[in-house]
């Protein structure tokens, strides 16, 4: 059996790692190159517990599981670590509240912490992009492959069933085939009856703060002087950088994930952020300026399963914010249906793409 993976993003590497751990054969199909989207721009920020009361928390709990067992298996370094997290906000200058938490004196003393979220115990970070090329590395060593080139279709038999996808005018033929684009799971909209995928772009910025900041990641609520209230997330990572992000919106999606740049405003509005939050995040100390689209869906859940009226092809995407953290159960249960039939872990049902209308051909826009 030969599987073909389009997209090398997270979601791609995992399901490959699982497929090619069955002994069945993959190839990987990658426009840009492994991590270079969301994967590798992400917080990596990890939870137990926090999709609880969702369809995501079985999803969740077992990919959690499974990010603590990998060191045990797979090679490279990708900077687990166990964090706490904590909620706050940020008061302006002559707000009274304005104090230094001791156990977070590495704050300016704007911001105030309210509550813990979490403890070791249950949450955790990773280095997204390390990770993500840490397990792709793994699936090829356990006989995956790895082809750089861009998809431009599916090749039929007949109305439903697929046999292979069109790589830079040469044909793949596989036995089945796995969507994993991300936001660019859009295109395979033009060939498969997919529901919509859309791209939500956010900015962020990596601070080289060495040892200054501690594991702790933060949630903090921040009013910006128009009035607009947001949320400020801190993610410090143990290789000594902090990745911080407050805001995403609406933007057009490049055909080529290698276009995606951060918008100049959008930066120095963050960075006027970063600067009220602590001395830690001096402009000096920026390393990356970035930003990227997270794959989201109508109703906030992620395609998982098979892809309606098609034999032979499925679809791995949509999960927004929390693409890190349910990777591993994502490509675990993906390999569990290719290879068996069924997935003997996880419920895919709330996932199944058929819940959702396909989307019309004629309504794909990617600039």
């Amino acid at each position: 059996m030969h599987v073909v993976i389009c997209g090398g993003g997270v979601i791609g590497a995992c399901t490959g790692y699982f497929l090619a751990r069955h002994g069945i054969d993959v190839t990987v199909v990658e426009r840009s190159e492994v991590a270079s989207s969301a994967s590798g721009k992400a917080g990596g920020f990890l939870a137990l517990d926090w999709c609880a009361g969702s369809p995501l928390d079985a999803l969740a709990r077992r990919s959690f599981l499974l990010h603590a067992g990998f060191h045990n298996e797979v090679d490279g370094h990708w900077g687990y670590q166990r964090v706490s997290a904590y909620s706050g906000l940020v008061v302006p200058e002559r707000d009274k509240r304005r104090h230094v938490a001791a156990e977070l004196s590495w704050l300016s003393d704007g911001v105030i912490i309210g509550a813990q979220l979490s403890t070791i115990e249950t949450t955790a970070i990773v280095h997204p992009r390390s990770f993500t090329l840490a397990i792709m590395r793994a699936a090829q060593q356990h006989g995956a492959r790895l082809r750089h080139g861009e998809v431009t279709g599916v090749v039929r038999r007949g109305d439903a069933i697929v046999e292979g996808v069109e790589v830079d005018g040469e044909t793949i033929w596989a036995d089945a085939l796995v969507i994993a684009m991300g936001p660019w799971s859009l295109r395979a909209a033009e060939w498969l009856q997919l529901p919509a995928v859309f791209g939500q772009k956010s900015p962020s910025l990596v601070y080289n703060t060495d040892t200054e900041v501690p594991a702790d990641a933060l949630f903090l609520e921040y009013r910006e002087d128009s009035g607009n209230v947001l949320t400020v997330e801190v993610f410090p990572r143990a290789d000594g950088s902090t990745h911080v992000t407050a805001f995403s919106g609406q933007a057009p999606l490049p055909m080529d994930p290698a276009d995606v740049k951060p918008d100049p405003g959008e930066i120095n509005r963050l960075r006027t952020i970063c600067e009220r939050l602590s001395p830690a995040f001096r402009s000096e100390r920026i390393i990356a300026r970035q930003a990227c689209f997270r794959p989201v869906t109508q109703d906030g859940l992620p395609l998982i399963g098979k892809v309606p009226r098609s034999e032979a092809a499925y679809i791995a995407t949509g999960h927004n914010v929390w693409g890190i953290l349910n990777a591993p159960a994502t490509g675990e249960a993906m390999a569990e249906l290719i290879a068996n039939g069924t997935s003997g872990m996880i419920d895919l049902t709330p996932f199944d793409p058929t819940r959702l209308r396909p989307l019309d051909p004629a309504l794909i826009r990617i600039a």
